[in-house]
């Protein structure tokens, strides 16, 4: 990691922003993702104790995916559609793998849901990711593909491989880099995950036009 360019790219964000993300120019930004009000619904909708119908807790998972800006509208009705096709234990094993990604064993459950997934070609990172990030934005994170990758590219992120396929490996070391990054800048930044990422990729765009 060049801790240098996270630094500088610290400074000239609260150059341009001295209230960070509560700076009334990012407020429209803010409010258009709403993650906090979803959070909430998250975590109501998929708490320790609401793992007692599978076919709830997939319709539930596509409700979320339908309503959350961070999922792009061609995604959408795949998702949608998936459920829909999905047999009772397809249902059974993605409900499975939810309640292991938020309260088991996360290796588990996130390979758990790329094997589901995967048999309607949907394994696809912002979809594996979504729900663990809202319903813990302060420790899981949402990987959007491009994002990512520039992040791992501008910030000289070393010992982690970006693939397509979403893996648990790649994960769990890309997701230790971007904690230790959020240590050596303010702590505002880094109390929504998404938020923080979020600062990076500004961070990027402002170094291209300069």
């Amino acid at each position: 990691m060049n801790l240098d360019k996270l630094r500088t790219a610290e400074a000239e964000f609260f150059a341009l922003y001295p209230k960070g993300f509560a700076d009334e120019a990012l407020l429209p930004i803010v409010r258009r993702h709403h993650t906090a009000a979803l959070g909430e619904t998250v975590r109501e909708l998929f708490a320790e104790g609401a793992f007692g119908h599978s076919e709830v807790i997939c319709e539930n998972f596509a409700k979320i995916v339908s309503k959350s800006s961070l999922i792009s509208l061609f995604e959408k009705p795949k998702v949608r559609d998936m459920v829909k096709q999905m047999s009772p234990e397809q249902k059974d094993m993605l409900s499975i793998a939810l309640y292991e990604l938020l309260h088991g064993s996360r290796k588990e459950g996130f390979e758990g849901m790329v094997e589901v997934l995967a048999f309607y070609k949907l394994a696809k990172w912002p979809i594996v990711t979504l729900i663990p990030y809202y319903y813990a934005r302060d420790r899981a994170f949402f990987i959007k593909p491009t994002t990512t990758k520039n992040i791992i590219s501008f910030f000289e992120i070393e010992g982690v491989e970006y693939k397509p396929r979403p893996s648990y490996d790649f994960y769990r070391g890309y997701t230790k880099m971007l904690k230790q990054m959020k240590a050596e800048v303010d702590p505002s930044l880094g109390r929504d995950n998404g938020a923080f990422t979020g600062f990076l990729m500004m961070a990027m765009e402002m170094s291209q036009k300069t």
